[in-house]
Formats: structure tokens, C-alpha cells, sequence
């Protein structure tokens, strides 16, 4: 899979310390110039439905069962590849030092009706919901909030420019 950018959180200063890596999947379903993502209201921002891939689960099964638990997706089709991002953040446990986070995404079709999700109780806490949305005002609510919030951190960095590059690549 094609590398889309690789970013180090700026208090990591050395990548070759004791870390692990943290694989997730993410997913991308457009419908014109609508795409459906995660609207988190502890974060103010929208970011691509998905996340961690479970030991000795396959990404794609990952990233269908995160799709459908997040969203109320059924029937995931068209799976394609799109890219990793992957990330360097320091660890807030002190087992290691760092966190190599891999997002991979990729493009999929779902069916047109979305079931009630099945959110965590973190993800009900931080007011996520599942929302389809014009791409172009995620990407600019998401950079008003990334200006303005000081809740940011690197996952809206990230999503914001997955979300460029989808207009960029994707949409043109």
C-alpha cells in the first residue's frame, strides 16, 4: 500500500525508542461530493469511520466490522486500497516510550440504508455520531476547529488532510 505521509508528533524526538505499533483501518465512502463520517462532539470535528484492527484480525475484516459497529454500515463492497498514514506519538503508559499508529484506508460502497451503530462507551461519552456531510465543510469545520480548539491533537491533522487529498485524488 502506498505511503501517503508519515508525521511525528513534535515531542517525539527519536523514533528509535521502545514502541509499538497500533494498526488501524479507515474507511472512505463518497457519495458525489458527500462522504460519511464521524462527527465527535468532544472534539468538534469529522473524522473517516474506522479504527484498531484486533489481534490476528485480517484489515479488512477490521475495517468492515469498524465501518458497520460505527456507522450502521451493511453490505461492504468495492473494497480498494487508498493508502497508509502513518503516525508517531509519544505513549501516555509507561510500558513504552512511543505509539507507531498506521491508518490504513481504504475506498468502499455500502447500502444506501445505515443501521443504528453499536458505539463503545468512550464514543457515546465523546458525542460521536455517524453523519454524511459535504467533504468540502468537513474539511473546512475541521480546519476552523484546528485553528480555534485547544482539545486538537494529531487525529484532526490527519483526517483533515485525508480529506484533502480524497477531494485531491478522488473528486477531480
Amino acid at each position: 500500500m502506498r505511503l501517503l505521509k508519515s508525521s511525528v508528533h513534535p515531542d517525539v524526538k527519536d523514533i528509535h525508542v521502545s514502541s509499538f505499533t497500533r494498526k488501524a483501518a479507515r474507511a472512505i465512502v463518497l457519495n458525489g461530493d458527500h462522504i460519511l463520517l464521524l462527527y465527535t462532539q468532544k472534539y468538534d470535528d469529522y473524522s473517516l469511520p474506522g479504527g484498531g484492527i484486533e489481534k490476528g484480525e485480517d484489515i479488512i475484516a477490521g475495517l468492515i466490522r469498524e465501518l458497520e459497529e460505527e456507522t450502521g454500515a451493511q453490505n461492504v463492497t468495492d473494497i480498494k486500497e487508498f493508502g497508509l498514514y502513518e503516525e508517531f506519538r509519544p505513549w501516555y503508559k509507561p510500558d513504552f516510550d512511543l505509539v507507531h499508529m498506521e491508518s490504513y484506508c481504504f475506498i468502499c460502497n455500502i447500502d444506501d440504508v445505515l443501521l443504528k451503530p453499536k458505539f463503545e462507551a468512550h464514543e457515546i461519552n465523546n458525542g460521536m455520531r455517524p453523519q454524511w456531510i459535504n467533504i468540502h465543510e468537513a474539511i473546512s469545520h475541521n480546519k476552523q476547529t484546528i485553528k480555534h480548539s485547544d482539545k486538537k491533537g494529531m487525529s484532526i491533522e490527519r483526517e483533515t488532510f485525508l480529506l484533502e487529498l480524497i477531494v485531491k485524488e478522488l473528486l477531480q
